[in-house]
């Protein structure tokens, strides 16, 4: 099979991680939520902010899945809306585990799992944007969290060791890589064997029309970057997982289509959450518990 991953020159990889690193870096700076179309960015082709009521960062993140409670628990300015599911809910962390969020941004899902690692477990927040980095580190301060750290890199070379994570979560960012193959064997690389992912995220369930396949704004947005969910499967079938679960959130579509009000992108992307475990270890499940 000829998968899109394959063929993009690394000249496209530079462009792509250029348009989403600058676009976040202005969420981190500006405000906004639900990639590029917040109310504090514009200008993404995402539909005037002025005819368009948009949602909250509260309200995108009780939609697509958080508690009040896990809203109130993070520091002032950590959740900003842009998450498409919770990967919390799927995790399953347990307290002394060792955590690495993928795309970790301003650091909501990192200081989440920090409260159910406990003290004994460790949480490591990835970033490749500094603006986002920053406000992670600003954040993590703010709320007085030990057990928490954020590094600079991008997930496709992650700065971790081999067999670091018990868990990789990761909200909504895998699909705004221009390598998700890679993505997901540096994932495979970096958890410990018996180690499991617990990803949200968006996939692709119709073919997009050129206008919004050619918008780069809508690669920020959480939409263009989306794969099908039979090359996802396949991805992580080569990069080793086993026991991999894709399941698709119909009912997300609501609001995804807020994303870009107007545009109709909910009728070809849709939430999904992705679990799968590395062979090994010894986990509940193989035996030896």
């Amino acid at each position: 099979m000829n998968h899109p991953e394959h063929t993009h020159s690394e000249h496209g990889h530079h462009d792509v991680r250029k348009t989403v690193r600058e676009s976040y870096a202005q969420i981190a700076e500006k405000g906004g939520n639900s990639g590029c179309c917040g109310p504090s960015t514009g200008g993404c082709g995402c539909g005037p902010a002025e005819d368009v009521a948009i949602p909250s960062a509260e309200q995108m993140s009780a939609f697509f899945g958080y508690s009040a409670e896990e809203m109130a628990a993070v520091p002032e300015g950590a959740n900003l809306g842009l998450g498409c599911g919770n990967p919390q809910a799927i995790a399953e962390m347990q307290a002394g585990e060792v955590v690495v969020d993928l795309g970790a941004g301003a650091g909501f899902d990192a200081f989440l799992a920090a409260g159910k690692v406990g003290a004994s477990g460790h949480v490591i927040g990835v970033d490749m944007t500094h603006e986002m980095l920053a406000k992670a580190r600003s954040n993590a301060a703010k709320g007085g969290y030990k057990n928490v750290e954020f590094r600079l890199g991008e997930i496709e070379h992650l700065p971790i060791a081999d067999e670091t994570a018990d868990v990789i979560i990761s909200n909504c960012v895998v699909n705004l890589s221009p390598n998700k193959a890679q993505v997901l064997r540096e994932a495979f690389r970096v958890l410990k064997p018996g180690g499991r992912i617990a990803i949200s995220d968006v996939v692709a369930t119709a073919a997009m029309p050129d206008d919004i396949k050619g918008d780069l704004a809508l690669l920020s947005g959480c939409v263009t970057g989306a794969s099908m969910v039979d090359d996802l499967q396949t991805w992580l079938e080569e990069a080793g997982f086993s026991r991999i679960f894709i399941d698709i959130k119909e009912e997300s579509r609501e609001g995804i289509a807020d994303w870009a009000p107007g545009r109709g992108v909910e009728n070809y992307v849709v939430s999904a959450i992705i679990t799968a475990k590395k062979p090994g270890g010894c986990g509940c499940g193989t035996g030896c518990c």
